[in-house]
């Protein structure tokens, strides 16, 4: 294995407008709706770092700031914050934007863990992630303290 990819080979951005079919009663986009397309964007970025096909393996709490009302663009860009050995976390952060009137608004943001799989299905390793700005130096840290704090058990949370 090479000593790794930088972290803006990860980064991707995917982008959709809110449609009627997609709301509750109130006109908001239902919350299950935000964090399917949080999913896919979590899992663009592990498998353009990876390379591999990847698994969604946990998400780390999710809070909704803003409602997505319909015919707002919604945009969420993702990329690999550390890599662990077979595991990954991406971040994901969930912007809306009112096409009519270009205001945006943050709506959400969320850490994802992917594991890569080889061809036979089984975790498999993963090149390292190469931070270089000081933001992703930051997130690189802030991310193997959520690691641990993912790993440290918990009373009544496993059987």
């Amino acid at each position: 294995m090479s000593t790794g990819k930088a972290v803006r080979e990860s980064l991707s951005e995917y982008s959709e407008v809110a449609l009627p079919n997609d709301a509750n009663g109130l006109g908001a986009v239902l919350g299950g709706k935000v964090m399917h397309l949080v999913d896919l964007a979590g899992a663009m970025a592990a498998i353009r770092h990876a390379r591999k096909p990847v698994v969604t393996a946990a998400v780390d709490s999710l809070h909704f700031i803003h409602p997505v009302r319909i015919g707002e663009l919604i945009v969420l860009r993702s990329s690999v914050n550390r890599v662990f050995r077979t595991s990954m976390e991406v971040g994901v952060h969930v912007e809306t934007e009112n096409l009519l009137t270009g205001k945006k608004r943050h709506t959400c943001s969320a850490y994802l863990t992917f594991v890569a799989l080889d061809e036979t299905g089984r975790p498999s390793p993963v090149i390292p992630v190469v931070p270089e700005t000081e933001d992703e130096k930051r997130r690189y840290q802030e991310a193997g303290k959520r690691r641990e704090y993912r790993l440290t058990p918990r009373k009544g949370l496993r059987p």
